[in-house]
């Protein structure tokens, strides 16, 4: 499940993700909030916090998610990705320079710290 994280700093979206992440939380939650921040104009800064709750992607919301980058390539500014969940972290930190935008990734524990730098 993805759940919208508002009242970021810096205009950021940010987006908690629990369980099993679906297609479905992608076109319900994620791009819709996405697509508004990108008509109102400029770049996207975006947290994502992968809880403890986390579980991953179905291979539909990997599909999603890898159509949604590939669209919006040059759109985002900075990404910053919390969470614990090892796996993840080292993917997005191996493939995450591919991307034009700033990505960081941080522990639960430095949640504040990504909030922080998101909004430099």
């Amino acid at each position: 499940m993805i759940t919208e994280i508002k009242d970021l700093p810096g205009h950021a979206l940010g987006f908690s993700l629990e369980g099993t992440i679906t297609a479905d939380d992608y076109h319900k939650v994620l791009i819709p909030a996405a697509e508004t921040a990108l008509k109102a104009g400029g770049k996207l800064r975006v947290l994502i916090v992968g809880g403890k709750d986390f579980k991953g992607y179905s291979p539909g919301a990997m599909w999603d998610d890898t159509g949604f980058g590939f669209r919006h390539f040059f759109d985002f500014e900075r990404i910053a990705f919390v969470t614990d969940h090892e796996t993840y972290a080292t993917m997005l930190r191996a493939f995450g320079f591919v991307m034009p935008a700033m990505i960081r990734v941080f522990p639960l524990a430095d949640l504040e710290a990504a909030k922080v730098w998101l909004a430099e």
